[in-house]
């Protein structure tokens, strides 16, 4: 059997580690014994994650609506999408929280105008392009934009004075406020509108189905301390023209 990669390399941080590789151990025996070749373990991409998700022997990972959208629509095909129980979110759907300083003077979205914005990526959906759209349906505009090269670090940031607001994943907000004390100098100033979150893919269309039954029955038989670590609902079917709607900011 040809050898193929798989790599986990959104929300990855040390506290979750263990989670995300019994995730992957539960999925490959499943999909070996479906005659799949999975590998033994996970990828670690650190850079250059859009040549990762195009490389012809993509097996499974995860991305992002806004690259999915853009970039790998005719490319990959979707296999399914975490469900992480987000309060005011539909299922398998998520939002940014935009965030400032605790001490910071300003107090509603208006107040945003002109301020100092801290953005992961401008490939992102949530750190990027749902942050934007909320301001301008606001009529507001962000200051200089700092690109951080991660949610964990925009939030840092903000925190130290570097940028006075940002957007920031539901889900690595959820994990900040879990693992990360300094995080309490933060609060939140509002909320972008949900949209589908980030998607498993295959490079492989005809894999699709099995990928996606084998990662729902996976995350159902996790131990349950794992799975909660992760606050891992499950699996939801999306369909891809539900991304391919979500709005874009103006130029």
């Amino acid at each position: 059997m040809t050898s193929l990669v798989a790599a986990f390399p959104m929300y990855q941080r040390a506290e979750l580690r263990p989670a995300f590789d019994a995730l992957w151990s539960g999925t490959r025996d499943l999909l070996r014994a479906e005659g799949i070749a999975a590998p033994d373990a996970l990828t670690t991409v650190e850079d250059d994650l859009l040549s990762f998700w195009q490389r012809p022997d993509l097996l499974l990972s995860q991305t992002c609506g806004f690259p999915f959208r853009h970039f790998l629509k005719d490319r990959v095909a979707l296999v399914g999408t975490p469900d992480f129980g987000l309060e005011d979110c539909p299922a398998g759907h998520y939002r940014s929280a935009l965030v400032v300083r605790r001490d910071d003077w300003r107090k509603s979205l208006d107040d945003l105008n002109g301020a100092t914005f801290a953005c992961n990526d401008v490939h992102s959906q949530s750190g990027y392009s749902a942050p934007l759209v909320t301001a301008q349906r606001a009529g507001l505009r962000f200051g200089a934009m700092r690109i951080s090269g991660a949610h964990i670090n925009s939030a840092r940031m903000v925190a130290t004075g570097q940028a006075d607001t940002a957007g920031i994943d539901a889900v690595s907000w959820r994990h900040m406020t879990t693992f990360d004390a300094w995080v309490s100098g933060l609060q939140v100033l509002g909320w972008t509108d949900p949209s589908p979150g980030l998607p498993f893919i295959t490079a492989d269309t005809s894999l699709a189905p099995t990928l996606g039954l084998c990662l729902a029955q996976a995350i159902r038989s996790m131990p349950t301390e794992l799975r909660t670590r992760l606050t891992l609902k499950g699996l939801v079917q999306i369909d891809a023209r539900d991304y391919l709607s979500v709005l874009d900011p103006a130029a």
